[in-house]
């Protein structure tokens, strides 16, 4: 059966299309309460579902909120999505979600779907890359997103900046101190590890790998430790993975050889690389911590699960995502909050030093 038109429900109600129009759609020149009663009435009758899009017309305001994310799957995302969900409910909007691959050229078809959809606000969550080959991705990313900041849009980024964004009206950034934590991070590692330090890092000019790697380096430094040697790799589980077993050779030939550097301090970027490289490690029968130490980076909630106990630095994944939302918002709150957001080092048994080490 054909929808219900809303010509039809104002001939139900004895009103004109446009009288009809005011009542479902939240005008702001609503009718006297009889009028409207008997509007409703008859959209109920008729099973009438009101246009979203003409709705949003009349408030000058779609209540949808867009996210765009690399991988929902990855729980790094999910947990952003997580507030970002949040505090668009406290907003009485809605979330639609993009997911991108992480290729800025993905995030502008993301941003202009939005835009056409009239969504009210976006939100990006991912690194940002200055890889040669993402140039004019984000020069085209850039653009979309200051035309539609031109046309009223706010938009909330977590991490850095969209590179090249020019907007200066309803652009948001919640800041993540990635380069500071990984700093400490080394600090306390290297405080109990007398062995080499290995980090394992995504691609060059990922913007979030390449402060972890920095700030890691700079621990080491201010421990007196010689700088880690750095493998890049996918930033991913598969890309720990690869790393891993690349690694996982070299500690078994050190092994067989009787060398002094045969169980390395391995630093992962994010949790789900270094879940990659334990895994791979294991695969060759390799254990952790006897043979080799693995640290992590977000504290995603899938490391409940993970033995043994992963080390890691502990980020407020939903709240960040929640800031973001917020401060699309316009929320001073929030912006201030924002420059707020810090995170914790948190030590477990997978840097552990075993007992047969440490005699």
């Amino acid at each position: 059966m054909a929808a219900s038109t809303l010509t039809e429900v104002a001939r139900l109600a004895g009103v004109s299309p446009a009288t009809a129009s005011r009542v479902l759609n939240g005008s702001a020149r609503t009718p006297g309460p009889d009028i409207a009663e008997r509007v409703r009435n008859a959209a109920e009758s008729l099973g009438y579902i009101p246009n979203a899009q003409a709705q949003g017309l009349a408030k000058s305001s779609s209540g949808l909120l867009g996210l765009i994310v690399h991988d929902i799957a990855d729980p790094y995302f999910s947990a952003i999505a997580r507030g970002v969900q949040d505090a668009a409910r406290e907003q009485g909007k809605m979330v639609l979600l993009a997911t991108t691959g992480g290729t800025p050229a993905d995030e502008r078809v993301a941003v202009a779907a939005f835009a056409a959809r009239r969504a009210d606000s976006i939100v990006i969550a991912g690194s940002r890359s200055t890889r040669p080959a993402d140039q004019d991705g984000n020069a085209e990313l850039a653009a979309e997103l200051d035309r539609y900041c031109r046309n009223g849009g706010r938009v909330g980024v977590v991490g850095h900046p969209v590179v090249g964004a020019s907007a200066s009206e309803g652009y948001h950034v919640v800041a993540v101190p990635n380069e500071e934590l990984a700093a400490e991070l080394a600090r306390q590692l290297a405080a109990n590890h007398a062995q080499e330090f290995v980090i394992v890092a995504g691609p060059e000019g990922l913007l979030t790998s390449d402060d972890r790697v920095r700030g890691f380096q700079k621990g080491l430094a201010a421990a007196g430790k010689p700088p880690a040697e750095v493998m890049h790799s996918g930033f991913d589980r598969a890309g720990g993975y690869e790393a891993g077993q690349l690694l996982a050779a070299r500690i078994k030939a050190d092994q067989a050889s009787g060398a002094a550097s045969s169980r390395p301090c391995i630093f992962a970027v994010n949790d789900v690389m270094a879940i990659g490289a334990a895994a791979a490690l294991r695969s060759e029968g390799l254990r952790i911590p006897r043979d080799a130490s693995v640290a992590g980076f977000d504290d995603i909630e899938t490391l409940r699960d993970f033995r043994p106990a992963l080390s890691t630095v502990r980020l407020p994944l939903e709240e960040i995502g929640r800031l973001a939302a917020l401060g699309t918002a316009g929320n001073s709150a929030a912006d201030v909050s924002a420059g707020a957001v810090t995170g914790q080092v948190t030590l477990r048994r997978s840097t552990e030093t075993p007992p047969q080490v440490a005699a």
